[in-house]
């Protein structure tokens, strides 16, 4: 805990530790508040003066306790909490500053509970500051993610209406394992029965959610972030089959989860996956890997590269105005950067 905390947030930082872990011995207060025993007493001593009843027991099951009854305020915020908040929702939710957003509705309500002196510079950063929005995050139908949170929580098994981006629909009954936020999207990871694997979906195209009465065990030991990590790529409707002239380690990373596994193969590397948007697949993933790479498959894919050197070669118009322009291979590399593209989220 920071040193130059005040008196009044390290009360305020007791009461929340008596509130959730009663019986906390005096050493275990000082331990959490980063003080000595004597000033975690004098704490104590704070909000006893200030009507809050607290209790102190001897003993192997002793320490302090608030009385059983006593009325404490239904949100207790330190000033750098307060910001902290506010700073979060604008990161994550750049609409809140909108009117009729539900979360920046539901952030006002917080911050209007507050006591005004501790409040009033969240109310101010909330109303003074701007917040860009993230053109790759997607926000999910909070009623629905939290019907998925709440299945993984029981562990029953759902039935999901799902839309890709191409406008395929489906229904499938799926496992849910986990619900995972990476780069501003929500997804899925589950376990789906109408292809039985592991699947990854964007929960923002989850149309509808219904319960079923079967049970389920998650694979032991799951780390959903990793596992996420591995599946982003695989499950969709066209095959990618691309070599690259170099190493393995050259090329990794350059090479986003989504976009499949990468192999290594006696000519180089090789990657494998598949997408349900050739176009984005081609145009900013593979153009922005600084390597020669030829595409094997599949079929949709190559002619989604194939638009673009096309594209490419038409921009190449020679200084004397005449129409002939040099040629340009699908699968040939562009300028070579210094950096790797940074990793961002699929937009499948």
């Amino acid at each position: 805990m920071p040193s130059d905390l005040s008196p009044t947030s390290r009360a305020l930082r007791t009461l929340e530790i008596l509130r959730t872990r009663p019986g906390t011995t005096a050493g275990q207060l000082a331990e959490r508040l980063g003080v000595t025993e004597r000033a975690a007493r004098r704490y104590i001593g704070i909000l006893r003066e200030a009507g809050i009843q607290v209790e102190s027991n001897r003993g192997p099951h002793g320490g302090y306790r608030l009385r059983r009854g006593t009325k404490l305020p239904p949100i207790v915020f330190t000033q750098a909490e307060a910001l902290g908040l506010v700073m979060a929702v604008l990161d994550g939710q750049p609409a809140a500053t909108e009117a009729g957003d539900p979360v920046g509705a539901a952030l006002g309500k917080v911050i209007g509970a507050l006591p005004e002196n501790v409040g009033r510079q969240a109310a101010a950063l909330r109303e003074h500051a701007t917040a860009a929005p993230d053109r790759q995050s997607a926000s999910p139908d909070p009623a629905i993610t939290g019907a998925l949170v709440a299945a993984v929580a029981a562990r029953r098994r759902v039935l999901i209406a799902y839309r890709s981006e191409a406008g395929d629909a489906w229904k499938s009954e799926v496992d849910p394992w986990a619900v995972v936020v990476r780069h501003g999207r929500w997804y899925l990871l589950c376990h789906s029965h109408r292809a039985d694997a592991v699947r990854t979906y964007r929960i923002d195209r989850i149309r509808a959610v219904g319960q079923t009465a079967h049970e389920f065990e998650p694979p032991d030991a799951l780390d959903p972030v990793a596992t996420l990590e591995e599946n982003l790529g695989t499950g969709w409707e066209f095959p990618t089959h691309v070599v690259f002239d170099a190493p393995l380690s050259e090329v990794e990373p350059w090479i986003r989860p989504p976009m499949g596994r990468l192999l290594p193969s006696e000519e180089g590397c090789v990657l494998l996956g598949s997408t349900s948007n050739p176009a984005m697949y081609a145009q900013e993933w593979l153009a922005a890997v600084p390597f020669d790479f030829r595409v094997q498959g599949g079929a949709e894919l190559r002619a989604a590269v194939e638009a673009v050197a096309t594209r490419f070669a038409a921009a190449l118009v020679p200084e004397d105005g005449s129409t002939s322009a040099p040629a340009c291979h699908p699968g040939s590399s562009g300028p070579r950067s210094q950096l790797p593209a940074e990793s961002g989220a699929s937009s499948r």
